[in-house]
């Protein structure tokens, strides 16, 4: 395990946790974020369930005129792929990893474990998640876009093959273009992964209807007893 973990909020539904989901927050915002969404998930079904919201590191985004904020890796245009910070993104790989490793040294299994991110976590929770040696419940990306595309099929790990794969995103979405999270879906559905695609009459956002069918899905992955 990596000596160095990052800041983390954590919420519980009851004592003695037998799932977790890792969030990872956006661009600029900080583990807090989600934390009122996660409080609107009923997962009493599962049992009680450990909610883990990492802070990203502090960085320069060259997007954002060099201004320093939280941020998963750095952004270089709007376009997002055409030039990738592929050292950050290797880097964020190894930081969400330890906090996957940190789980199971906490009794939670990886296969009980749901990897999650919003935007610039949603494509964290893609690119770790897919890469993850051990097998996860699954991994759910809201508003977000696989990033280092090309290189998914030589480096995706066994275990995760067939892992389910939860993907929403707003029909309006200015900052992640329709098009980039539609791209994301074809190049995972290639791949033969099972994704379960939404999308939703909104912008760069979260939306009531998105945090329900969320619900359902994260029911689904994580209600089968081991």
């Amino acid at each position: 395990m990596a000596l160095d973990i990052l800041d983390t909020l954590e919420l519980q539904s009851g004592d003695h946790p037998v799932a977790s989901l890792l969030v990872l927050h956006g661009l600029g915002a900080d583990g807090n974020d989600f934390v009122p969404i996660a409080r609107e998930l009923d997962l009493s079904a599962v049992g009680p369930v450990r909610f883990v919201f990492p802070h990203a590191p502090i960085r320069p985004v060259t997007l954002n005129g060099g201004m320093k904020m939280r941020a998963w890796y750095d952004l270089y245009t709007p376009e997002l792929v055409r030039r990738e910070d592929e050292a950050g993104l290797r880097a964020s790989i190894a930081d969400v990893q330890a906090l996957l490793d940190r789980e199971a040294a906490r009794g939670i299994p990886p296969e009980r474990t749901v990897l999650m991110g919003f935007s610039q976590g949603c494509a964290m929770a893609l690119l770790a998640g897919l890469r993850a040696p051990q097998r996860l419940a699954g991994i759910a990306g809201l508003s977000g876009y696989l990033p280092l595309a090309a290189t998914t099929a030589a480096e995706r790990s066994a275990a995760n093959r067939d892992v389910p794969v939860f993907l929403a995103h707003g029909r309006h979405d200015p900052v992640v273009v329709p098009a980039r999270g539609e791209a994301s879906r074809d190049a995972l559905l290639a791949l033969g992964y099972d994704v379960a695609w939404h999308d939703y009459p909104m912008d760069h956002s979260v939306c009531m209807e998105e945090i329900e069918d969320l619900n359902v899905w994260l029911l689904k992955v994580l209600g089968a007893p081991i």
